[in-house]
């Protein structure tokens, strides 16, 4: 991989990172409800996903995953199905003292992190992506431990900047409604946030 194609990769990784999706959308809502700190596992979580996707498209492995539809199904549908739940417990709290269990103070790191893996493992969007994309970087057929190396921590580095983007802007939005009013409202957006995730991921195909 020459030094242009790595920084055309990272920047594409950067981007993808960032396009709405579910995954964003529970970045979002949890960065409303819980600040910047509550997104980190969740991101951590998402960008796990990612990592193993990318090895089983190094690996020739990806086709095989692509066809497990029943196995997707049933993550795709207990991902939702969470997503659902958050949605629902944020609508029902009031105050910015009820965070979201999965990755407030309460429902600590390991949590998030499950939760953002399941999230992005049960796309299918992620799989396509590095299928149909990683070929244009890189001879998947001649790649070394060295470039996969690199490829892991470009993706590692993208994803996570992007990632840590919008749960920034997510959590300036939650400073900035203080009120108990306002932080209801706040957190009935987030909830709708999560439902609205939860329904994408419902939808894909």
């Amino acid at each position: 991989m020459t030094p242009e194609s790595a920084a055309t990769y990272l920047l594409a990784i950067f981007l993808f990172a960032i396009t709405p999706g579910p995954g964003v959308f529970a970045l979002i809502a949890t960065g409303m409800n819980a600040g910047f700190r509550g997104c980190l596992s969740l991101a951590v979580g998402m960008t796990l996903s990612d990592v193993l996707y990318l090895l089983l498209a190094t690996f020739g492995l990806a086709t095989l995953a692509e066809h497990w539809g029943e196995v997707f199904g049933v993550i795709r549908v207990l991902g939702a199905l969470y997503l659902f739940y958050l949605g629902w417990k944020l609508w029902t709290s009031s105050t910015q003292d009820e965070e979201m269990p999965a990755t407030g103070a309460n429902g600590g790191a390991l949590a998030g992190v499950t939760q953002g893996f399941l999230i992005s493992a049960s796309n299918p969007k992620v799989i396509l992506f590095y299928i149909a994309f990683l070929p244009t970087f890189v001879d998947l057929d001649r790649l070394g431990g060295a470039s996969l190396t690199l490829l892991v921590a470009l993706t590692v580095v993208g994803l996570m900047s992007g990632l840590c983007l919008v749960a920034a802007g997510a959590a300036r939005t939650r400073r900035i409604f203080r009120s108990s009013r306002a932080q209801r409202r706040l957190n009935r957006g987030a909830g709708s946030l999560m439902i609205g995730a939860g329904a994408l991921l419902i939808a894909k195909s």
